[in-house]
């Protein structure tokens, strides 16, 4: 047990082990920030799924708990598309982006630049979206702007001291609880849901804000070639980052070739692999199975204890993705099985009904938050410790294409899963 969690309670040093790690305080804030603005709308479209499939969408006007419960006397609420949809949507870009993006020259500030416009337009799409396709338009772009925010910033933080992916890992988190809860709050108060997405135009100043003004620049650290004995070259040290002087749009050197970056992608698996199932895992239950977990007895309608479920999720994504400088996990795969386990018990749930109290479906969906948080941190985390350099930067990039291929494969799942429990009626 010792091997698979070694905890380090350093609740005292933790910002003095910041400080000693000669990274400057405003580059992890900035990476915080990065992290909270990256995934902020893809969060948001994901709480926003019920919504946007529902047909009175611009109305908001939900079922009230006594219709539901008229309802569940015969049929099971649903939407005819499954929340699974915006998932997928949500998701296949973004997928397409992290498959290119690490091999490819690396224009970051324009990167940048791009997201922060298509997070934009994914806000003003949903909004005044007459039609499902513009809405579907809209979540395309943020899935795009996600996917590139992810690839492109988690191979920048190689450039600086391995503590920004921890605090790239809590923003992350951030943006889940903050973007959940921001939509789940804005709505219970009143707001309609496209004021809502209005509202959060906001997130991508920040995201420029950060990235050109909060940040410190610096450039890739470069290989320095000698020459041994017998005349062959050899990797020296790598050289110390240095301010940039090169203009915003040039491009900065590669150091693989496309062919070094594909063999490398084997010896990548062990970080892949794990934190891949356990994202199947989750947003299977989450896109699948938690739309159809419903208490009518409860003092929230269905839309809105979806919205709560999800808020919970993200709380728990959000405290373990912050935790990574007290609890460090070693062994990956022990969360897929623990995952697993979750899926099964909602699984059950979706289709018998059998929770007494929906409280206990909160404690499940927060532990689940809990288990996904921690194995994206401590993924990424594990490998700003076991590689470095170039090699590190490009893992980064790669193995943010597993989670994501988890999610992909959910979102396929998790569509057939919600027409079969749709059809089946309400246990008695």
């Amino acid at each position: 047990m010792v091997e698979f969690i070694s905890i380090q309670w350093k609740t005292r040093r933790i910002l003095l082990n910041l400080m000693e790690s000669g990274e400057k305080v405003r580059n992890l804030i900035a990476f915080w920030l990065l992290g909270l603005c990256n995934n902020y709308a893809y969060v948001v479209m994901l709480s926003a799924a019920h919504d946007i499939l529902s047909s009175d969408f611009s109305n908001s006007t939900t079922l009230t708990v006594n219709e539901i419960r008229e309802i569940s006397n015969s049929t099971r609420d649903c939407n005819k598309m499954s929340t699974a949809a915006i998932l997928l949507a949500d998701i296949a870009p973004s997928f397409l982006v992290k498959v290119f993006a690490p091999f490819i020259l690396t224009f970051t500030r324009c990167r940048v630049v791009v997201m922060s416009l298509l997070t934009t337009a994914s806000f003003l799409l949903v909004s005044f979206s007459t039609e499902l396709w513009m809405a579907f338009l809209g979540v395309v772009c943020a899935a795009i702007s996600g996917g590139l925010g992810e690839v492109t910033l988690l191979q920048y933080s190689a450039r600086y001291n391995k503590n920004v992916v921890s605090t790239w890992a809590s923003g992350t988190g951030g943006s889940g609880i903050f973007g959940a809860l921001s939509y789940a709050g804005l709505t219970l108060v009143g707001f309609s849901p496209r004021h809502t997405l209005l509202l959060m135009l906001v997130v991508p100043f920040i995201l420029i804000v950060s990235f050109f003004f909060v940040l410190e620049r610096k450039r890739r650290p470069l290989r320095i070639v000698s020459v041994n004995s017998d005349g062959e070259p050899l990797l020296d040290e790598e050289e110390e980052v240095r301010e940039p002087k090169e203009d915003y749009l040039s491009t900065e050197p590669e150091l693989y070739t496309f062919k070094e970056k594909i063999n490398m992608i084997p010896t990548l698996l062990k970080y892949m692999i794990p934190v891949g199932l356990v994202y199947l895992f989750e947003y299977t239950i989450n896109q699948g199975m938690a739309k159809l977990v419903y208490f009518p007895d409860a003092w929230l309608d269905h839309s809105s204890q979806y919205r709560w479920f999800l808020v919970t999720y993200q709380l728990g994504v959000f405290i373990a993705r912050s935790s990574v400088n007290l609890i460090h996990i070693q062994k990956i795969w022990i969360l897929t099985i623990f995952q697993f386990v979750n899926l099964i018990l909602l699984s059950y749930e979706a289709v018998f009904l059998y929770l007494p109290s929906i409280w206990i479906a909160f404690i499940i969906v927060f532990w689940e938050g809990l288990i996904g948080g921690a194995a994206y941190v401590n993924t990424f985390y594990k490998i700003s410790h076991e590689l470095s350099g170039p090699r590190r930067e490009f893992a980064m990039g790669a193995t943010s294409l597993a989670d994501c291929i988890g999610i992909l494969t959910a979102a396929a799942v998790s569509m057939p899963i919600h027409t079969l429990l749709c059809s089946l009626p309400v246990p008695e």
